[in-house]
């Protein structure tokens, strides 16, 4: 089985690329999704986090204030380094343990991911498809997306692979600075071609 790694910067539109696999019945394994899973609580992680950062990182619920935590991490080195250590392996192991599951059953999984990059995560995939739009774009859409003011947004981006050095990685490129309907159309013609290389190359 071929397995695909879809990355792209903060608000570079990996969601709707993922979105259009699954319609076109691609399986997507969404490192994001996984990353929420292993905090919840419960999770070991959690409690390493509260341990670390102290019970003001919890919402009154007493689940995680990502929110808190994201503005924490992005202006501190040392605590974004930490949590890296801490989560990392559990996910990649999660996504790992999801890959498998698939087995057999598809010519090929998508991994979404937005540190695909600089993570491990690149060694288990066998194609990088990275989405790429201009950076002032990616504030813009990011900006208009999330809760995250410019200057967090450019924190986060500071912290990710540079544009040049994510093109300089990939496999296959999808180009998201015009409309969905584009975008959706790169994806149909990159569902043939990534078809036709688990079939040559993955004998499915």
């Amino acid at each position: 089985m071929l397995v695909v790694g879809l990355t792209g910067g903060i608000g570079s539109g990996k969601s709707a690329a993922s979105a259009q696999f699954e319609a076109l019945g691609r399986p997507v394994i969404d490192a994001d999704i996984i990353a929420r899973e292993v905090v919840e609580p419960g999770e070991a992680a959690l409690t390493r986090i509260v341990e670390h950062f102290g019970p003001a990182i919890l919402s009154d619920n007493g689940t995680l204030d990502r929110a808190h935590l994201r503005e924490t991490v992005f202006s501190d080195t040392k605590s974004r380094e930490w949590l890296e250590q801490l989560l990392h392996p559990i996910i990649r192991h999660r996504i790992m343990d999801k890959i498998e599951s698939y087995q057999d059953m598809t010519p090929f999984v998508i991994l979404a991911s937005p540190l695909l990059l600089e993570t491990d995560q690149h060694k288990m995939v066998d194609h990088v498809v990275v989405i790429d739009l201009p950076e002032n774009l990616q504030v813009e859409r990011a900006a208009s997306r999330d809760a995250n003011n410019e200057e967090q947004i450019k924190r986060i981006m500071a912290a990710q692979l540079s544009r040049q050095a994510r093109l300089d990685l990939a496999d296959s490129v999808l180009e998201n600075s015009s409309t969905l309907d584009n975008l959706k159309n790169q994806i149909k013609l990159l569902d043939i071609k990534l078809r036709e290389l688990a079939v040559n190359e993955y004998r499915v």
